[in-house]
């Protein structure tokens, strides 16, 4: 498949905006936030997601819209490019998983995007969906991009779905700190270093969410 670049719509981002906040004030009890990073007016960030669920392609764009603020960006499979293209229009671009040439001109498409200031990215480095509660596997498109981007925070976002308390689910969502790590560490390592954190941060969320919402505050 060809790659699709991102084409912003600010009117329709605009509008998307409040449908899609609606839709998760519809769709959940409670949309929980924990959030340890702010990006500053000269920050650049790359926020990356475990990827659990079909809902995890619409939570960046309202911690963007109503957080961060940033002029942001998502990595979206091609596959899923085709079936929904609305995300072209909120800032999604393409990626081929299955073609590691065409997954390098993605990965480039992306780091040409943080020319623009306050830029930021959302990368699933899963590559797709994976079961709640297996253990990350990271692709090595992150630690890739670590090797590219200088002065860039790498922010870890957790995302959990429960229904512990009442039939309808409720949505925890960890915004971390930003990942230091040694520059000398291979791509390997960055890889397992990004896999840990987020791992360590799901299972935190996991043992709380639901049970001890004192360092939450309700989000939307």
């Amino acid at each position: 498949m060809d790659f699709i670049p991102a084409k912003e719509s600010p009117v329709f981002i605009k509008i998307f905006r409040l449908y899609t906040k609606l839709l998760f004030k519809w769709r959940f009890k409670t949309v929980w936030l924990k959030q340890e990073y702010e990006p500053c007016s000269e920050c650049k960030t790359v926020y990356f997601l475990n990827h659990h669920s079909w809902w995890d392609g619409l939570i960046p764009l309202m911690l963007n819209e109503y957080r961060f603020r940033q002029q942001a960006r998502a990595i979206m499979e091609d596959k899923q490019m085709n079936t929904y293209s609305l995300f072209q229009k909120i800032g999604a671009f393409s990626i081929n998983r299955d073609d590691p040439r065409s997954a390098v001109t993605s990965l480039r498409y992306a780091v040409k995007s943080f020319n623009r200031d306050h830029a930021s990215l959302f990368i699933y480095p899963e590559g797709t969906i994976t079961p709640a509660g297996s253990s990350m596997n990271f692709e090595g498109g992150l630690a890739w991009l670590h090797d590219k981007l200088d002065d860039v925070d790498f922010v870890p976002v957790g995302i959990y779905m429960h229904t512990i308390r009442h039939s309808k689910p409720e949505l925890h969502l960890h915004v971390g700190r930003p990942i230091r790590m040694n520059e000398s560490l291979s791509k390997e390592e960055k890889t397992a270093h990004f896999e840990t954190v987020l791992d360590q941060m799901l299972d935190e969320l996991r043992q709380r969410a639901g049970f001890d919402d004192s360092e939450f505050e309700p989000f939307l």
